[in-house]
């Protein structure tokens, strides 16, 4: 069961059943019914839940599906500046659009939908998840990989191989074919181009080694691993990184493939051709970073300068220093029951707002239709008590991930660098901490307290005495053990020094969209109580990331916990840093040691180079075997026994939405580590005139 939910089938299975269902008859020239999820109109469930492929549905519902077209299409079309005259609708579709049942009734079409975001790169996975698409994605069940952008998948019986089939007639958003080209230029001019990305990222990569990609014809596209990776798929189904790029638009930049590469990107402001490329993939392969054109002119020989072609439900037309505009695709992929192009919802405006408390302000006002990343469970009292005035609705659901310690045991003072690499100190300020007062003051008692294990929820193999490791509370056992590393309070004032006799400060730097200011100040509160001295001062997010890239800070923060589907699919939980530039990481020198093979940075500890061994043999083993429990057990193991992160307590986060936003079902989780909203099918919400 636990294969089969996680999308591990080889061969064909039932990730194929789409594929081998028959043309609808000719007989069927009834008008199809609007079947939704709460009425399905006796109409069978298709392979997955609440979506259908066209000739699925077809004959699961005896009809023959007709399209119907956004009336306000052309409009937005023209606002995409550089798209063509629209043709019409039956030629912007692809033959085998994917079928979708809304949740609670056939939407209408229009509307702008408002949205706040911390900052051009700061709280913005929330919104992008709304809009987003990859080859497939997890169902709202958070355990079934669904189709998206691929109708299906087969894998090989030892998981070496991963071949996706895609949808005939697919386009980008200015018209362009969408085909298996687009996926074989994403992965090899883009992602393992060190002119483009200097580093490769984890999941491009099985073990450290390259894969290849075949693409016999359009809609075919095959991953060849040079070792099991079944985790692979569940990469594809919950990650914001896309295995896809629009060769058309920016292989006209490439000077592999265009001659006159460079003397274009000279006109549009940039060095060469490969700055271009860089400036829109490599510096990260997130999709919301500040998009480079914008300042170019507009136009450079026949290409458009907002944004780079998108199979997303929206497409950005606008960006400056207070937010980003975007509007519906007219070639987007997805219809639902009744043939209506989705997305539903004509526009979306995003505003920046960095201040926490305005942004409290403007929900209570009723001011946002949907928000979820940032909302921490401190702030909930005050929503709660406002839906009715503001016209809204909060859920509270579980997190995955709990608010997160880690010490910088490679920071550049030398002597912090000594004490922070003591497993001991470490353990000492893990039990200085009082999980049960930070539930009830900073989580109304509504959470548990935990310790960090690299996994979250713990899978079976967990031992349950690595959840509650180092995690009591016993400040008396925390005084002796920094006793221990020679921290003792020399001069008398109620705080300690480092060994030298220097004075330790710990600079508790946080950011809220990562972690409740609350948290910081109790655990900031708790660590001074066993004399060691402590200063919190709010930041943020991109201050707080560029700290912590640069090797400047004390001790990071941020919320972390990793499902098992996720690990399986990305190995950086495991190995230096230790996470992405997103979130929560530690040891960046260490880091550095192993991407220049010992030419820089600090060599790490032997513990370290074992974990990443594990990590890659677990990663090659299908989940639930006992060869993959067995190497998982070592991981959790070595993970908290170093305690190299420190748990605190797993709660609850509020999501929220206005009344006016309609087809928006009960959420399973708070969380980020599914791709927030992505399983909740952002393009069939729609708002209420």
């Amino acid at each position: 069961m636990i294969r089969k939910k996680l999308g591990l089938i080889p061969l064909a299975g039932a990730a194929l059943f789409a594929l081998q269902v028959g043309a609808a008859t000719d007989a069927r020239a009834a008008a199809c019914p609007a079947v939704t999820v709460a009425d399905m109109k006796g109409v069978a469930a298709g392979a997955f839940p609440q979506q259908y492929e066209r000739s699925e549905f077809e004959g699961a519902a005896n009809c023959k599906l007709s399209f119907s077209d956004n009336p306000d299409m052309g409009k937005l079309n023209g606002m995409i500046r550089g798209n063509p005259d629209l043709p019409k609708l039956a030629d912007r579709m692809p033959s085998e659009p994917l079928v979708v049942a809304p949740y609670d009734q056939i939407g209408g079409y229009g509307g702008t939908m408002n949205i706040i975001t911390n900052a051009s790169e700061a709280g913005t996975a929330g919104f992008l998840s709304i809009r987003h698409v990859n080859l497939v994605r997890y169902s709202d069940d958070l355990q079934t990989i669904v189709p998206m952008v691929a109708k299906g998948w087969k894998w090989n019986a030892d998981y070496t191989q991963l071949t996706f089939f895609l949808r005939k007639g697919h386009k980008w958003s200015d018209g362009a074919p969408f085909t298996s080209a687009d996926v074989k230029y994403w992965y090899d001019n883009l992602a393992l181009n060190p002119d483009v990305m200097k580093k490769a990222k984890d999941y491009v990569l099985v073990a450290g080694k390259r894969m290849t990609i075949d693409t016999p014809d359009a809609q075919t596209v095959v991953f060849n691993l040079p070792a099991p990776k079944p985790g692979l798929l569940a990469h594809f189904a919950s990650s914001f990184a896309q295995g896809f790029q629009p060769k058309h638009f920016l292989g006209q930049w490439d000077p592999k493939l265009n001659a006159k590469a460079d003397d274009m990107a000279k006109k549009a402001g940039f060095e060469n051709g490969l700055a271009v490329l860089a400036a829109y993939y490599g510096s990260s392969d997130w999709v919301d970073t500040p998009t480079p054109m914008l300042t170019a002119p507009d136009k450079v020989g026949n290409l458009p300068m907002d944004t780079v072609p998108t199979l997303e439900s929206h497409i950005m037309t606008k960006q400056n220093a207070d937010g980003r505009h975007l509007v519906a695709n007219p070639y987007f992929f997805m219809v639902d029951t009744a043939g209506n192009q989705l997305p539903y919802i004509n526009e979306q405006d995003e505003t920046y707002v960095n201040d926490n408390q305005v942004r409290i302000l403007k929900l209570i006002n009723g001011e946002v239709h949907f928000k979820s990343q940032s909302l921490q469970l401190p702030m909930a009292p005050v929503l709660l008590e406002n839906q009715e005035k503001g016209n809204y609705q909060l859920q509270l659901k579980p997190e995955i991930a709990a608010p997160t310690f880690t010490f910088n045991v490679t920071s550049a003072d030398l002597e912090k660098r000594k004490v922070f690499g003591d497993v001991r100190f470490r353990q000492a300020m893990s039990i200085a901490i009082d999980r049960d007062e930070l539930n009830e003051v900073a989580f109304f008692g509504e959470g548990k307290p935990v310790q960090y294990t690299g996994f979250s929820p713990n899978p079976p193999f967990v031992d349950a005495k690595w959840t509650t490791h180092m995690a009591e509370h016993d400040p008396a056992k925390a005084k002796s053990l920094l006793d221990a590393v020679g921290l003792k309070d020399t001069d008398g004032d109620g705080f300690r020094e480092l060994p030298n006799g220097e004075k330790l400060v710990l600079n508790l730097q946080f950011a809220t969209q990562g972690i409740a200011g609350k948290v910081v100040e109790l655990v900031g509160q708790q660590w001074s109580s066993v004399g060691v001295k402590t200063t919190v001062k709010e930041v943020t997010p991109d201050e707080y990331r560029s700290a912590q890239s640069s090797n400047k800070l004390d001790v990071g923060m941020w919320r972390k916990g990793h499902p098992l589907a996720i690990v399986l699919g990305n190995n950086n939980m495991f190995v230096p840093p230790f996470e992405s530039y997103f979130f929560l990481r530690t040891a960046m020198l260490w880091a550095e040691y192993i991407d220049s093979k010992g030419a820089k940075g600090v060599k790490p500890p032997a513990w370290v180079d074992t974990m990443i061994d594990d990590i890659n043999a677990f990663q090659s083993q299908p989940a639930g075997s006992a060869k993959s429990d067995e190497i998982g057990k070592r991981l959790v193991e070595a993970m908290v026994s170093q305690t190299l992160f420190i748990g605190t307590v797993l709660a609850t986060g509020p999501i929220y939405h206005h009344n006016s936003l309609k087809n928006v079902t009960e959420f399973k989780t708070h969380s980020y580590e599914y791709y927030w909203n992505l399983p909740y099918r952002g393009p069939q919400w729609f708002l209420e005139k």
